[in-house]
């Protein structure tokens, strides 16, 4: 069974930027019945994915992810998925052999610049590095399928 157990947190300041490599994303989600369960279409440079992830417990939670055709993950993406998608520019940042994500949000999220880190156990201690603001692991609004839902710029 594949895990992902995950902090997320706000980004301060610009000086991140010349650790990061960076790739634009798009994303949708597929409606589910149960609310619980999120079934997300990503397209990521020429490469399609398909992820389903389970309810949240903690930080953590069950995520199965595929490499799908691209011209398959288009077409979701444009009559499957909710609108808006989400765009994003996803920079990527290694440091002390973990990799921290930072999203620059595009479209009806502009302005929301978040970071997120993969550990590999709940209880993991991880160096936090000065750029990194207030942890919002647990706040709902910044998981990206609130943000399709309800966008940083209604709030």
């Amino acid at each position: 069974m594949s895990v992902e157990i995950e902090r997320k947190f706000l980004v301060k300041g610009d000086h991140w930027r010349s650790l990061a490599t960076s790739k634009l994303y798009r994303q949708g989600y597929i409606p589910t019945q149960d609310g619980l369960t999120t079934v997300r279409v990503r397209v990521v440079g020429e490469r399609g994915y398909l992820t389903i992830k389970g309810k949240t417990e903690g930080i953590s939670r069950q995520e199965f992810e595929y490499v799908i055709p691209l011209e398959d993950a288009a077409l979701m993406l444009e009559n499957l998925c909710k609108k808006p998608l989400i765009e994003k520019i996803r920079h990527r940042i290694c440091l002390d052999n973990l990799t921290w994500e930072v999203d620059e949000f595009l479209g009806d999220n502009q302005g929301l610049i978040m970071a997120e880190i993969e550990l590999e156990q709940e209880e993991q201690v991880i160096t936090i590095p000065d750029w990194i603001g207030e942890e919002v692991t647990g706040d709902e609004r910044y998981y990206n399928i609130n943000l399709q839902k309800f966008p940083y710029k209604m709030w």
